[in-house]
């Protein structure tokens, strides 16, 4: 294995800094981070603000471990994709208490097997979330999002999405 398509964190705009708790970072690989709802204590239905955001509506950032509205399938090579894992491992062992890196390695990889099998589609495809919570437990649905053709702005110029914000 050489190259594999996953999942990196991209912005349209800066809302990501105002909703969430700690943005993720534009280009890190990124993964849903349901587990970070499942190993909770606390019942998602509680969440509000930022925290409610972040269950609702954002994929985790496995460098900074910050949330993310939008994230972009594109082609990492497998080095990377094994520094995905070893970073969830390490997240695993520090934030949830697992008791050993090995322990930990097999769900980390579990959890980026997941967001790789949800990269089917052509590179550069914008991915969203939307996550809800029952008494049967959490529930996710994944869209991809499409630019709209012939959007006009303000002015009545035809808008690229692409084009609302760029990272400096």
């Amino acid at each position: 294995m050489s190259a594999m398509k996953f999942m990196r964190v991209a912005r349209l705009d800066d809302t990501d800094e105002h909703v969430y708790e700690r943005a993720a970072q534009v280009g890190e690989p990124a993964v849903p981070g349901s587990f970070a709802f499942t190993f909770s204590d606390r019942d998602p239905a509680t969440f509000a603000g930022k925290e409610r955001q972040a269950f609702r509506h954002g994929f985790l950032g496995v460098r900074s471990f910050g949330w993310a509205t939008v994230v972009v399938v594109v082609e990492i090579e497998e080095g990377e994709y094994k520094s995905v894992i070893e970073a969830l491992a390490h997240h695993f062992v520090s934030k949830y208490g697992a008791p050993s890196l090995e322990a930990a390695l097999p769900v980390a990889r579990e959890e980026a097997e997941y967001a790789a099998s949800l990269c089917e589609q052509e590179d550069n495809t914008l991915l969203a979330v939307e996550r809800a919570v029952d008494d049967k437990g959490i529930h996710e649905a994944f869209k991809t999002l499409q630019p709209r053709a012939n959007w006009q702005g303000e002015g009545k110029q035809p808008v690229r999405v692409w084009d609302f914000f760029r990272e400096e």
